[in-house]
């Protein structure tokens, strides 16, 4: 007889918070801290309090890590999360010239508390992917490797990869000679020999190793 697999229950930290009478908090994550190129995204996300009670909608119930599922279905959980019923979402960038700026990991932190600050009203709480966030403007949970463990995190997961996805994807159409499309700017050989061959373009992170190599630019601002 055929073992039936057993799904891990994703809403533990969420009924953990309703225990403790929180009722409605986000699920925050980003996309895009390793690349060389291109802006890092995060994404918050409010589940409806039903769901935590009752159960996931079936569609939904193998939403996990954006990085454990491939792309098809990645774009069919960003077009579900974005379109059903009391879902609340907000996404947000901080760009290359941001990431310079600011380094990464407090770009990577700013995006976080601009995508928080886009739900209307802010949630008391939140649950964050990895390490605690200092300057986060509400008092959190962090999960290291929460995008497996909690469904309001991948949630984030999701609408964070799939964006920055899509932003990597038009840049590519502007700058083709780089292969964004392929690599959304991680350092693969072939991006890293794009950049040896063509130097940086304007969407090149500065401050990260190779790029911040003297080198031509092949197009300027």
């Amino acid at each position: 007889m055929a073992t039936r697999r057993l799904r891990p229950d994703r809403f533990v930290h969420e009924r953990d918070l309703v225990a403790r009478g929180i009722l409605r908090f986000a699920g925050i994550d980003e996309a895009g801290r390793g690349p060389l190129a291109g802006p890092v995204v995060a994404a918050a996300v409010v589940l409806p309090l039903a769901w935590i009670l009752d159960g996931i909608p079936r569609d939904l119930e193998d939403l996990n890590d954006s990085k454990q599922i491939d792309e098809a279905r990645r774009d069919e959980f960003f077009r579900l999360l974005t379109t059903m019923p009391g879902v609340e979402f907000a996404i947000a960038e901080s760009s290359a010239e941001q990431i310079d700026a600011l380094n990464i990991l407090r770009a990577t932190h700013r995006a976080m508390n601009e995508a928080l600050q886009g739900l209307r009203p802010v949630p008391p709480h939140a649950l964050v992917d990895g390490n605690r966030v200092p300057t986060l403007r509400c008092e959190h949970t962090p999960l290291v490797k929460g995008d497996g463990l909690s469904y309001s995190i991948a949630g984030a997961s999701i609408l964070a990869k799939v964006t920055r996805d899509r932003w990597m994807r038009e840049a590519h159409e502007r700058w083709p000679v780089y292969g964004f499309d392929q690599h959304k700017g991680y350092p693969t050989p072939m991006h890293l020999e794009a950049v040896a061959r063509h130097g940086p373009c304007p969407i090149h992170r500065r401050s990260f190793a190779p790029i911040r190599r003297p080198a031509p630019e092949l197009f300027p601002p």
